[in-house]
Order: structure tokens, then sequence, then C-alpha cells
């Protein structure tokens, strides 16, 4: 591709695109006013890893759209699978018993690449809405097995499951919860496997029975027969990129198990190849009573998301009613035969050798980002497969945050902009990166040179630099 050329003007027909955004179209999880008065940052194209803006310039998207198009951009199966099954049929509900090709062959592909046990798949049109099913089911399981008194969940400090009324609950991020009434009163949160900022984050075990500990005195303090479920995500993506110590899932499985509680883990992020392996779980041999997927599952082409159920859950909720009783639970879109064509040919992708590049490449990721913690900027460096982040602080040795009056987020946001690099800018000083499966090790290469440059250019500002004096 070519290399970034000077931003030219919009045109008038941009401009109008710029205006009518402003005016009408609300953007997710934006500051409003700030976004009136900058803009939107037009996108017109993309093929693999390179996207093409309005000013014609290419930039590097080192973060997948929004950790989600991991097949990379103009894959033309994907597109012929798409077009195809809108010819043959575009449209099939799941009610009344109705059903199409596609959305159950992708059902059984699930549920054989998925942990053992997770042999029901329910289809929704993202991550949220896949959070918000599964605690539906759950809350009709425990209904169903007379223990109706089971309706507490927790979750993790820095998780992240959804933007919806509940699942933003889930969450425990301030911005989801700030004007919104949330948290639930029946939504609890344990500190976070955050090895950095740990009190002993060089021992990983110590990490791990920390969490161990913290869940087990939150079950105590609410009681185990009135808990339902711990929900988790492998790595903690929104939070800012947290990965817990190897062994950390593992010994949450058996935690939940001994508690007599349900296991949710959140692979919306983390499936589909994004940390090596299809699954994360699969790392650990760790198979949860509820696994959440979507970003991956169709590379971000078209809307999808998926509830994967235990069987022992299913049956359960099957055999408490009547046969001819409805379980009261569904979307019109559920099984979508156009997002099943696309999540079919996708994974297909994935099996034929993108998994294995990412693998590959991901090596060279992981390189780079053990290079980037000797930059005077940064605090910690951490990753697994293609997943990482680096984190910036005022000082090394004490692990100083930024004060957030410098806006370390959107500044960056903004120069790594300019030096045609997509990466997330965490508004607490923290660069997550998500580069697509399809990424070669030259193209790995320059997305670190991009953004090395752009911390250098940080540096110099001299509001940074009283801040690490």
């Amino acid at each position: 591709m070519n290399q970034v050329t000077s931003s030219a003007p919009p045109s008038l027909d941009n401009r109008d695109l710029v205006d009518i955004d402003r005016d009408h179209l609300i953007h997710p999880v934006t500051a409003l006013r700030g976004h009136e008065q900058h803009g939107v940052r037009m996108l017109t194209g993309g093929k693999g890893m390179w996207l093409t803006d309005s000013d014609g310039r290419d930039v590097l998207d080192a973060f997948a759209g929004l950790w989600c198009v991991n097949a990379g951009y103009g894959q033309d199966s994907i597109v012929e699978a798409a077009t195809a099954q809108l010819r043959e049929l575009p449209y099939a509900t799941g009610y009344f018993s109705f059903g199409a090709e596609a959305p159950i062959r992708l059902a059984g592909k699930l549920a054989q690449l998925a942990p053992e046990g997770l042999d029901h798949v329910y289809f929704t049109l993202g991550g949220s809405d896949a959070v918000d099913s599964a605690i539906r089911y759950i809350t009709h399981y425990f209904n169903a097995i007379g223990k109706p008194n089971k309706k507490q969940f927790i979750s993790l400090e820095w998780g992240y499951h959804g933007s919806s009324s509940t699942g933003a609950g889930m969450t425990a991020l301030p911005i989801f919860h700030r004007g919104f009434d949330l948290p639930r009163p029946w939504q609890h949160h344990i500190a976070s496997p955050y090895p950095y900022r740990h009190p002993e984050g060089n021992d990983d075990a110590a990490v791990i029975d920390s969490t161990v500990k913290a869940l087990e005195a939150k079950v105590a303090e609410l009681g185990a027969e009135n808990v339902a479920a711990f929900f988790c995500e492998p790595i903690q993506g929104s939070g800012g990129v947290i990965v817990p110590p190897v062994g950390w899932l593992k010994a949450i499985r058996e935690t939940c198990t001994r508690l007599g509680i349900l296991m949710l883990v959140d692979e919306v992020i983390t499936g589909f190849g994004r940390t090596g392996p299809m699954f994360a779980c699969e790392a650990e041999g760790v198979s949860p009573d509820f696994m959440t997927l979507a970003k991956g599952l169709t590379s971000g082409y078209v809307p999808m998301g998926a509830m994967l159920m235990a069987d022992h859950v299913y049956q359960s909720i099957a055999d408490s009613t009547a046969p001819d009783v409805p379980v009261g639970h569904g979307f019109t879109y559920s099984g979508h035969p156009v997002s099943a064509a696309v999540a079919l040919e996708v994974i297909r992708l994935y099996e034929d050798g993108l998994l294995a590049n990412g693998v590959q490449t991901g090596k060279r990721f992981m390189h780079h980002l053990d290079r980037m913690a000797d930059h005077p900027l940064v605090g910690d460096s951490r990753g697994r497969g293609m997943l990482g982040a680096i984190e910036l602080v005022a000082d090394k040795s004490a692990k100083t945050l930024f004060d957030p009056a410098l806006q370390i987020g959107p500044k960056l946001s903004q120069i790594t902009w300019e030096n045609g690099v997509v990466v997330r800018c965490f508004p607490q000083g923290v660069i997550g990166f998500a580069p697509a499966l399809c990424c070669s090790d030259a193209e790995m290469d320059d997305i670190f040179a991009r953004v090395e440059k752009s911390l250098d250019q940080l540096l110099e500002l001299p509001e940074i630099r009283r801040a690490l004096a």
C-alpha cells in the first residue's frame, strides 16, 4: 500500500457528510459535544491490514476495527458467501420451528469447535445481547432446578460484558455506569487479576490466589445459596488489555465448580484466534457453563453473536416445561442466514491458514511489545497471541499514571492517526493492539515504527516533559 500522504481539505461532498454526521448520527461511547466539534474521521475503503480515509490516506489498522476484523479487510470469498446467501434466501425466522441451512450448519460447527460440553448455541446480533441472553437463561435455569434465590452475579473490576441495560452493569467501567443507574443491586465486582498493578505482580501464583480468595469471599458475603454465576474474560479487553497469568482461568473454573456457581467465559474479544487457538479456553483446557462470542465470528463483516450453553443447563431448562410451552426468549434476527453464511466462510479461512499465520506473526508482535518496554514512557507491556497493550506512566519506579487532565488518550489518538496507524488509546494511558490475523511480519514492523514515532512525539510535548519531571 502507499505510504501516508499529506492531508488535503475534505471535498464538498465529504463536508456534507461530516455535517450530516454531526447533526444526526449518535456514535457509540462518544463525547457528544466533543464529537460535534472535531467531526467524523471518514473511512472509505479497506484491504488486508489497511484502511483508506476520505482524503485518500492509507492507514494501518492495528486494532482490527474494534477487535473484530480478524480476517482482515477485503476478503472476496466472504463477500461471495454473503452474496450467494442473499440471492438464495436472505432471511429465515427461527420462530415456529422454521430454520435454514447456514445457521444450522454454523451451530453444529461451533459446538464442534467449542470446549467439551458446550453443545447448544443461541445466535444473537453481537456480544452485548449474547451476555443478556446468558443472564436470562441462567435465571431461568435456577428457577427450573428449584433454586430461585440464586440471582446474584459477580464479575471483575475492569471487565467488559457489553453495553446493554443489564450487561453494562456486569461491565465494571465507570463510563458505562455514569448516568445509567448501574450496576444493579444484584451485580457485584471483585478485584481484577491485574499483574502490573497487583501488590505481588511478579508472582503468578499470588495473582491467581488473590482472585480465588476474592471470589470465595464475595460468595460467602452474598451466601452461596444466592449466587448464580461468575462472568470473566480470559483477557480483559476494554479495561486495558489486562492479561492474567497462565493458569488463572483454570483456577477460576475449579473455584466456580467447588462453590456451586455457574461460570461464563466472555470470548467476544478473545475468540477466533485472537490469543492463538480458536478460543482462549482451549489453552487451559477450560470448559465453562456458558461462553459468549461475537466480533471475530464474522470478522465484523456483518453483525452476529452467539451464546453457547452447556448441555446440563439446556437439559434442565428443557425438562422444566411441558413440550408445548415455549421458553420466552427470542430475537427477530437470531440465526440470520446471511450472517451465518459469512461466519461459516470466515471460520473456513481461519482453519485454512489464518490462525496459523496469526500464531507466527504473533511472535513478532510479542517481540515488539517486549522491546517497547524500554521506551521512557512505557511502564508495562503485555500480550498474548495477537492481543496486547503498552501502559504509559509518568514514573516507572512508582508506576504513576499521568494526570487525567493531561488527556493522554485523546492526544495519543490524534498523534497515532496523523502517523497513519489505528490503535486503541485508552484514557488511562494504555495503547491497545489487536492486529488482524492476516498481518505480515513487515506490516507488524511498520505498526510499531509508527507507534514508536508517536510516543517520541508525545514525549516532546512540554506538558508531558513536566509530568515526567
